[in-house]
């Protein structure tokens, strides 16, 4: 379920734009993003089988109200920005298959609270089948597109080595954060530390630890397939556009456009579109779960889930339609992209507090992180926080020159 959040329409416009744009170069910031990712996901399963509590509820049981109040906003306008990606995908996703209008297209989201209803009424269990049905597809999906677009594997080999231009080129950051963002994102570290305490466990020391390393194989499983198929579309944009001169491909309906004619076969962008489709679904249904999880730990108010979904699809639909209205087609990507930003700018106020709670001894008791691991979280979340301050003081010096 944590794994889908990593497959949404956000991952795929900024693999896109960057596969286009810098070629394989952006490969070592997927595998960063995707290890960041492992290492977080890992650490909030460990808070929520130990402490029988997600980060949320962890939050408000040791800030203030005042700051709880405050990481409860952070972490909605993150929820916010996810969805936002996943309205306009889902749209462009209609648009390609049915030639359904845009505009139209981003309302008929709305509706998708009633699917959601559903399958949260027939359980968990058959939640996580559709999910996993979805993803299967996707998988599918992109199996197919590598092996039409026959890749260079030299230049990906060479795209695990991390390039100075990361730090230079501030297009090329821009990218690279909207990519972290988009991988490591916050609402899933609350999300995660919820859904652990769903499966039945040992409350011994040695249950617990049988837990903690069986769903540290499972994080470890979903998030590098994850990877996987993120790495294949930016594989497939460098392979296919890149490769061609096309360095300004970012919207997705331009890259489903140029694949009947670059790769010679329409199959490939029949199943574009029809993975993206599956990517906005997958991710709307984490989304939902997240929500209810982050307003219910923080403030203790559990609303019906038809009408949380409503709530956060209609602040999500707003500036969709807005963009769409006002500039088309061709605004649709660069607003996906900046709320995948927001998502990584949002990070640290999800991160911090998840590697405080879970090396502290008191809380965590004999399974506190241990030095070394308290060390590399430390680590992760100062990265993290130095790479968005560094890309917001180049920006502001972009606006004052």
């Amino acid at each position: 379920m944590v794994a889908v959040g990593y497959m949404d329409p956000g991952n795929w416009a900024t693999d896109i734009a960057g596969g286009s744009r810098f070629a394989y170069q952006l490969v070592f910031v997927l595998m960063a993003s995707n290890l960041m990712a492992i290492l977080l996901q890992t650490l909030a399963a460990r808070l929520g089988i130990v402490t029988q509590r997600d980060l949320a509820q962890a939050c408000r049981d040791h800030y203030s109200r005042r700051t709880s109040l405050a990481l409860w906003v952070v972490c909605e306008i993150a929820i916010s920005a996810c969805d936002l990606a996943e309205v306009i995908g889902s749209a462009i996703a209609l648009n390609l298959l049915f030639h359904i209008p845009l505009l139209v297209g981003v309302c008929l989201t709305a509706l998708d609270v009633l699917a959601i209803l559903y399958l949260q009424h027939r359980g968990f269990r058959y939640l996580e089948a559709i999910v996993v049905a979805l993803i299967a597809t996707i998988g599918i999906c992109y199996l197919v597109e590598i092996f039409l677009v026959k890749p260079d594997f030299g230049g990906i080999a060479r795209g695990f080595v991390p390039t100075a231009s990361l730090f230079t080129n501030r297009e090329m950051l821009y990218i690279a954060v909207s990519i972290l963002g988009a991988t490591v994102m916050p609402h899933n570290l609350y999300l995660h530390s919820s859904l652990v305490q769903t499966r039945a466990i040992d409350r011994t020391p040695s249950g617990l630890r049988t837990a903690l390393r069986f769903n540290f194989l499972d994080s470890t499983l979903a998030l590098n397939f994850a990877f996987f198929i993120n790495a294949a579309i930016l594989i497939m944009a460098a392979a296919t556009f890149h490769r061609h001169g096309m360095h300004g491909v970012a919207e997705i309906q331009d890259a489903h456009r140029t694949l009947t004619p670059l790769l010679g076969t329409s199959i490939a962008s029949l199943l574009f579109a029809i993975a993206l489709l599956c990517s906005g679904q997958n991710s709307t249904l984490t989304g939902t779960l997240a929500g209810q999880i982050v307003m219910e730990g923080f403030l203790k108010i559990r609303l019906a889930p038809w009408l949380r979904r409503l709530i956060t699809r209609l602040v999500a639909i707003v500036p969709a339609i807005l963009t769409v209205a006002l500039y088309g087609q061709s605004g649709t990507a660069k607003l996906i992209i900046l709320s995948q930003v927001v998502l990584s700018l949002q990070l640290s106020f999800a991160v911090f507090p998840l590697v405080k709670f879970t090396g502290d001894r008191t809380m965590m008791g004999e399974f506190a992180s241990p030095r070394w691991l308290k060390a590399l979280a430390w680590l992760v979340a100062w990265v993290i926080l130095a790479l968005n301050v560094y890309l917001l003081l180049l920006t502001f010096r972009g606006w004052i020159t």
